[in-house]
Protein backbone atom coordinates (compact mmCIF):
# COMPACT_ATOMS: atom_id res chain seq x y z
CA UNK A 1 0.00 0.00 0.00
CA UNK A 2 1.49 3.44 -0.99
CA UNK A 3 2.55 5.64 1.95
CA UNK A 4 0.04 8.34 1.01
CA UNK A 5 -2.85 5.88 1.08
CA UNK A 6 -1.60 4.33 4.31
CA UNK A 7 -1.44 7.75 5.99
CA UNK A 8 -4.94 8.64 4.80
CA UNK A 9 -6.29 5.29 5.95
CA UNK A 10 -4.58 5.64 9.34
CA UNK A 11 -5.87 9.17 9.97
CA UNK A 12 -9.40 8.24 8.91
CA UNK A 13 -9.30 5.11 11.06
CA UNK A 14 -8.11 7.10 14.09
CA UNK A 15 -10.84 9.72 13.73
CA UNK A 16 -13.43 7.03 13.13
CA UNK A 17 -12.34 5.14 16.24
CA UNK A 18 -12.45 8.29 18.38
CA UNK A 19 -15.97 9.11 17.17
CA UNK A 20 -17.27 5.56 17.74
CA UNK A 21 -15.64 4.89 21.12
CA UNK A 22 -15.99 8.48 22.30
CA UNK A 23 -19.74 8.54 21.68
CA UNK A 24 -20.21 5.22 23.52
CA UNK A 25 -18.18 6.37 26.54
CA UNK A 26 -19.66 9.84 26.62
CA UNK A 27 -23.38 9.16 26.90
CA UNK A 28 -26.00 6.70 25.57
CA UNK A 29 -27.82 9.58 23.89
CA UNK A 30 -24.61 10.69 22.17
CA UNK A 31 -24.03 7.14 20.95
CA UNK A 32 -27.62 6.91 19.75
CA UNK A 33 -27.20 10.10 17.72
CA UNK A 34 -23.87 9.07 16.18
CA UNK A 35 -24.98 5.52 15.41
CA UNK A 36 -28.27 6.78 13.98
CA UNK A 37 -26.26 8.81 11.48
CA UNK A 38 -24.10 5.78 10.65
CA UNK A 39 -27.23 3.64 10.25
CA UNK A 40 -28.89 6.08 7.84
CA UNK A 41 -25.71 6.44 5.77
CA UNK A 42 -25.27 2.66 5.74
CA UNK A 43 -28.84 2.08 4.63
CA UNK A 44 -28.45 4.65 1.83
CA UNK A 45 -25.22 2.98 0.72
CA UNK A 46 -26.79 -0.46 0.72
CA UNK A 47 -29.69 0.50 -1.54
CA UNK A 48 -27.41 2.53 -3.80
CA UNK A 49 -25.44 -0.63 -4.50
CA UNK A 50 -28.38 -1.70 -6.67
CA UNK A 51 -29.03 1.68 -8.29
CA UNK A 52 -27.95 0.58 -11.77
CA UNK A 53 -28.57 -3.14 -11.36
CA UNK A 54 -30.15 -4.86 -14.34
CA UNK A 55 -32.45 -7.09 -12.27
CA UNK A 56 -32.85 -5.61 -8.79
CA UNK A 57 -34.99 -2.46 -8.78
CA UNK A 58 -35.84 -1.53 -5.21
CA UNK A 59 -37.66 1.54 -3.87
CA UNK A 60 -34.83 3.22 -2.01
CA UNK A 61 -37.12 5.81 -0.45
CA UNK A 62 -39.54 3.22 0.95
CA UNK A 63 -36.73 1.09 2.38
CA UNK A 64 -35.03 4.14 3.90
CA UNK A 65 -38.22 5.53 5.42
CA UNK A 66 -39.34 2.26 6.99
CA UNK A 67 -35.79 1.41 8.10
CA UNK A 68 -35.45 4.73 9.94
CA UNK A 69 -38.94 4.39 11.42
CA UNK A 70 -38.21 0.90 12.77
CA UNK A 71 -34.83 2.01 14.11
CA UNK A 72 -36.31 4.98 15.99
CA UNK A 73 -39.09 2.79 17.31
CA UNK A 74 -36.67 0.20 18.70
CA UNK A 75 -34.33 2.79 20.20
CA UNK A 76 -37.28 4.61 21.75
CA UNK A 77 -38.42 1.40 23.44
CA UNK A 78 -34.89 0.61 24.69
CA UNK A 79 -34.59 4.10 26.16
CA UNK A 80 -38.07 3.72 27.70
CA UNK A 81 -39.34 6.69 25.76
CA UNK A 82 -41.96 4.46 24.15
CA UNK A 83 -43.99 1.58 25.63
CA UNK A 84 -42.90 -1.97 24.79
CA UNK A 85 -46.15 -2.58 22.89
CA UNK A 86 -44.93 -0.10 20.24
CA UNK A 87 -42.76 -2.90 18.80
CA UNK A 88 -45.90 -4.57 17.39
CA UNK A 89 -46.02 -1.82 14.74
CA UNK A 90 -42.92 -3.35 13.14
CA UNK A 91 -44.79 -6.40 11.80
CA UNK A 92 -47.27 -4.54 9.55
CA UNK A 93 -44.42 -2.27 8.43
CA UNK A 94 -42.55 -5.23 6.96
CA UNK A 95 -45.66 -6.25 5.05
CA UNK A 96 -45.95 -2.66 3.79
CA UNK A 97 -42.55 -3.19 2.17
CA UNK A 98 -43.95 -6.25 0.41
CA UNK A 99 -47.21 -4.62 -0.69
CA UNK A 100 -45.26 -1.84 -2.37
CA UNK A 101 -44.33 -4.27 -5.15
CA UNK A 102 -47.98 -4.60 -6.25
CA UNK A 103 -47.94 -1.16 -7.88
CA UNK A 104 -44.42 -1.11 -9.29
CA UNK A 105 -44.98 -3.56 -12.18
CA UNK A 106 -41.37 -4.79 -12.11
CA UNK A 107 -40.17 -8.07 -13.59
CA UNK A 108 -38.63 -9.57 -10.45
CA UNK A 109 -40.81 -8.67 -7.45
CA UNK A 110 -39.56 -11.49 -5.20
CA UNK A 111 -35.93 -10.44 -5.65
CA UNK A 112 -36.84 -6.78 -5.06
CA UNK A 113 -38.72 -7.65 -1.87
CA UNK A 114 -35.83 -9.80 -0.64
CA UNK A 115 -33.26 -7.04 -1.16
CA UNK A 116 -35.52 -4.39 0.40
CA UNK A 117 -36.24 -6.43 3.54
CA UNK A 118 -32.66 -7.70 3.82
CA UNK A 119 -31.40 -4.11 3.83
CA UNK A 120 -33.48 -3.35 6.92
CA UNK A 121 -32.38 -6.56 8.68
CA UNK A 122 -28.69 -6.27 7.71
CA UNK A 123 -28.28 -2.57 8.56
CA UNK A 124 -30.98 -1.47 11.00
CA UNK A 125 -30.97 -4.40 13.44
CA UNK A 126 -27.19 -4.51 14.14
CA UNK A 127 -26.93 -0.76 14.73
CA UNK A 128 -29.89 -0.93 17.08
CA UNK A 129 -28.38 -3.84 19.00
CA UNK A 130 -25.18 -1.88 19.68
CA UNK A 131 -27.26 0.89 21.26
CA UNK A 132 -29.43 -1.47 23.29
CA UNK A 133 -26.40 -3.42 24.52
CA UNK A 134 -24.71 -0.21 25.68
CA UNK A 135 -27.83 0.79 27.58
CA UNK A 136 -27.75 -2.57 29.38
CA UNK A 137 -24.03 -2.51 30.18
CA UNK A 138 -22.92 -1.96 33.79
CA UNK A 139 -19.23 -2.90 33.36
CA UNK A 140 -16.31 -0.54 33.96
CA UNK A 141 -15.47 -0.87 30.27
CA UNK A 142 -18.77 -0.80 28.37
CA UNK A 143 -19.45 -4.15 26.75
CA UNK A 144 -19.83 -2.63 23.28
CA UNK A 145 -16.42 -0.95 23.56
CA UNK A 146 -14.87 -4.30 24.45
CA UNK A 147 -16.52 -5.85 21.41
CA UNK A 148 -15.01 -3.15 19.16
CA UNK A 149 -11.57 -3.73 20.69
CA UNK A 150 -11.85 -7.44 19.89
CA UNK A 151 -13.02 -6.79 16.32
CA UNK A 152 -10.26 -4.26 15.64
CA UNK A 153 -7.65 -6.54 17.24
CA UNK A 154 -8.73 -9.40 14.98
CA UNK A 155 -8.70 -7.18 11.90
CA UNK A 156 -5.32 -5.56 12.63
CA UNK A 157 -3.40 -8.68 13.65
CA UNK A 158 -4.91 -10.75 10.86
CA UNK A 159 -3.55 -8.13 8.45
CA UNK A 160 -0.07 -8.02 9.97
CA UNK A 161 0.14 -11.79 10.45
CA UNK A 162 -0.94 -12.27 6.86
CA UNK A 163 1.67 -9.82 5.60
CA UNK A 164 4.44 -11.53 7.58
CA UNK A 165 3.53 -15.21 7.33
CA UNK A 166 0.66 -15.54 4.86
CA UNK A 167 0.99 -18.28 2.25
CA UNK A 168 -2.19 -20.36 2.15
CA UNK A 169 -5.28 -18.59 0.83
CA UNK A 170 -8.33 -18.64 3.09
CA UNK A 171 -11.10 -17.91 0.57
CA UNK A 172 -9.43 -16.87 -2.67
CA UNK A 173 -12.65 -16.76 -4.69
CA UNK A 174 -14.08 -13.99 -2.50
CA UNK A 175 -11.09 -12.33 -0.81
CA UNK A 176 -7.76 -13.16 -2.52
CA UNK A 177 -5.59 -11.37 0.09
CA UNK A 178 -6.81 -13.28 3.15
CA UNK A 179 -4.68 -16.20 4.32
CA UNK A 180 -4.98 -18.96 6.90
CA UNK A 181 -1.86 -17.70 8.65
CA UNK A 182 -3.33 -14.20 8.95
CA UNK A 183 -6.64 -15.60 10.19
CA UNK A 184 -4.98 -17.72 12.87
CA UNK A 185 -2.83 -14.79 13.99
CA UNK A 186 -5.90 -12.58 14.28
CA UNK A 187 -7.80 -15.19 16.29
CA UNK A 188 -4.93 -15.80 18.73
CA UNK A 189 -4.39 -12.12 19.47
CA UNK A 190 -8.14 -11.61 19.84
CA UNK A 191 -8.22 -14.37 22.47
CA UNK A 192 -5.31 -12.71 24.26
CA UNK A 193 -6.99 -9.30 24.30
CA UNK A 194 -10.24 -10.90 25.46
CA UNK A 195 -8.45 -12.45 28.42
CA UNK A 196 -6.69 -9.17 29.26
CA UNK A 197 -9.99 -7.26 29.25
CA UNK A 198 -11.56 -9.79 31.61
CA UNK A 199 -8.52 -10.05 33.90
CA UNK A 200 -7.36 -6.44 34.18
CA UNK A 201 -10.13 -4.06 33.04
CA UNK A 202 -13.50 -5.71 33.73
CA UNK A 203 -11.96 -7.79 36.51
CA UNK A 204 -13.42 -11.19 37.23
CA UNK A 205 -15.00 -11.54 33.77
CA UNK A 206 -12.31 -13.67 32.12
CA UNK A 207 -14.84 -16.35 31.14
CA UNK A 208 -17.18 -13.87 29.50
CA UNK A 209 -14.47 -12.12 27.49
CA UNK A 210 -12.57 -15.23 26.41
CA UNK A 211 -15.78 -16.81 25.09
CA UNK A 212 -16.68 -13.44 23.58
CA UNK A 213 -13.34 -13.50 21.74
CA UNK A 214 -14.10 -17.02 20.49
CA UNK A 215 -17.39 -15.67 19.12
CA UNK A 216 -16.13 -12.35 17.78
CA UNK A 217 -13.08 -13.55 15.84
CA UNK A 218 -14.85 -15.88 13.36
CA UNK A 219 -17.90 -13.60 13.14
CA UNK A 220 -15.70 -10.64 12.21
CA UNK A 221 -14.04 -12.74 9.52
CA UNK A 222 -17.39 -13.91 8.14
CA UNK A 223 -18.70 -10.34 8.18
CA UNK A 224 -15.76 -9.16 6.12
CA UNK A 225 -16.13 -12.04 3.69
CA UNK A 226 -19.86 -11.41 3.34
CA UNK A 227 -19.28 -7.78 2.44
CA UNK A 228 -16.59 -8.86 -0.03
CA UNK A 229 -19.06 -11.31 -1.55
CA UNK A 230 -21.63 -8.53 -2.01
CA UNK A 231 -19.14 -6.20 -3.68
CA UNK A 232 -17.65 -8.91 -5.87
CA UNK A 233 -21.08 -10.03 -7.07
CA UNK A 234 -21.96 -6.41 -7.89
CA UNK A 235 -18.53 -5.75 -9.42
CA UNK A 236 -17.69 -2.77 -7.20
CA UNK A 237 -14.61 -1.98 -5.10
CA UNK A 238 -16.14 -0.03 -2.19
CA UNK A 239 -19.67 0.51 -0.92
CA UNK A 240 -19.08 4.28 -0.80
CA UNK A 241 -16.50 7.06 -0.56
CA UNK A 242 -17.44 8.83 2.66
CA UNK A 243 -14.41 7.50 4.61
CA UNK A 244 -11.13 8.30 2.77
CA UNK A 245 -8.90 5.26 2.56
CA UNK A 246 -11.63 2.94 3.84
CA UNK A 247 -14.53 3.39 1.42
CA UNK A 248 -18.05 3.58 2.77
CA UNK A 249 -19.87 2.97 6.03
CA UNK A 250 -20.57 -0.64 5.08
CA UNK A 251 -16.88 -1.20 4.33
CA UNK A 252 -15.96 -0.01 7.83
CA UNK A 253 -18.80 -1.73 9.70
CA UNK A 254 -18.81 -5.02 7.77
CA UNK A 255 -17.39 -7.05 10.67
CA UNK A 256 -19.59 -5.30 13.24
CA UNK A 257 -22.83 -5.88 11.34
CA UNK A 258 -22.30 -9.64 11.37
CA UNK A 259 -20.74 -9.86 14.83
CA UNK A 260 -23.12 -7.87 17.01
CA UNK A 261 -26.14 -10.26 16.83
CA UNK A 262 -23.98 -13.16 18.10
CA UNK A 263 -22.13 -11.05 20.66
CA UNK A 264 -25.41 -9.55 21.88
CA UNK A 265 -26.91 -13.01 22.29
CA UNK A 266 -23.90 -14.21 24.33
CA UNK A 267 -24.03 -11.07 26.50
CA UNK A 268 -27.73 -11.59 27.31
CA UNK A 269 -27.21 -15.30 28.03
CA UNK A 270 -24.24 -14.57 30.31
CA UNK A 271 -26.18 -11.86 32.21
CA UNK A 272 -29.12 -14.22 32.69
CA UNK A 273 -26.76 -17.00 33.77
CA UNK A 274 -25.16 -14.77 36.43
CA UNK A 275 -28.48 -13.95 38.12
Amino acid sequence: MPLGNLATRSITGLIFGIVVIGSILWDPYAQSLVFSIFMVLGLIEFYRLFKNHEIVQVSHEIGLFIGIFIFLLLVGVSMKLLPLISITVIFPLFFTLILNELWKKKDHPIINISVLVFGVIYIVVPFYLTIDLNLRSTSYLPTVVGMYFLIWTNDSFAYFSGRLFGKRKLFERISPKKTWEGTIGGVLFTLLVGYLIGAFINKGQELFWVIAAVIVAPCAIYGDLLESLFKRSLNIKDSGKILPGHGGILDRFDAVLFTIPFFYCWSIIYTYWQK
